[in-house]
């Protein structure tokens, strides 16, 4: 973990180790290079559909899932959410709990991937996954982990860039094949939970950072009933 060694414990603006990450040591380390690269990724700004869906809801316990370099997470706090983030790149989650001290909110940060962090079951009213770059497994965990951290009567809001999905495999080594979209995700939602937003839309994007170039969102919002 990254404050503290075990996943849900209380949360802390103290430096981040470097130990303790949870996960593929592989891909930790393409994340971190990813940041490395540049002094600032994304733009600093929260997310507009993070902004638009969570506009009606009451603040409770949110799992910031690929929470890069904290802006959503310190939007959320700053909204009266009990936010704990999750992040593969160590990079980025020291300039996540920079930016936390910077506004004077606590966030609870989680060095680990999604499948291994062994979040509390059935514990978060709201599971924003912004654009995450979620493996695909032939048993569907990521798919599964994402479902499986929302408390009854809490949302799961899944957001990803529209047509990504359905791009060919690229020379960069990008295939879409290898990830999780939102339509997974909807494929797996059984009667214990209600659709509530399903679609296509433009994007709401911030000036600046990597992926603003993307013009559409598809944007999966679901209610667990019980």
């Amino acid at each position: 973990m990254t404050d503290n060694t075990t996943a849900g414990s209380p949360a802390s603006d103290t430096s981040l180790p470097g130990d303790g990450y949870v996960g593929d040591p592989a891909v930790r380390a393409e994340w971190d290079n990813r940041y490395a690269g540049r002094q600032q990724l994304w733009s600093g700004r929260p997310n507009g559909a993070l902004v638009t869906e969570v506009a009606g809801l009451t603040p409770g316990r949110v799992l910031d899932v690929g929470c890069g370099e904290g802006a959503d997470a310190v939007w959320l706090a700053r909204g009266g959410w009990d936010v704990t983030a999750l992040e593969v790149s160590g990079v980025a989650l020291e300039r996540a709990a920079g930016h936390a001290r910077e506004a004077g909110v606590a966030v609870r940060w989680v060095h680990a991937a999604l499948t291994e962090a062994a979040l509390p079951p059935a514990s978060f009213d709201l599971v924003s996954a912004q654009y995450p770059a979620l493996l695909r497994t032939p048993d569907a965990a990521a798919e599964r982990a994402l479902l499986a951290a929302v408390a009854p009567g809490g949302v799961l809001l899944l957001v990803h860039h529209a047509g990504m999905d359905t791009q060919q495999a690229h020379d960069s080594g990008f295939d879409p094949a290898d990830y999780v979209w939102p339509s997974m995700v909807a494929a797996l939602l059984t009667d214990d939970w209600k659709v509530e937003v399903n679609e296509q839309r433009p994007r709401v994007a911030p000036d600046g950072g990597a992926g603003a170039h993307h013009t559409d969102d598809l944007v999966l919002r679901a209610r667990r009933l019980r």
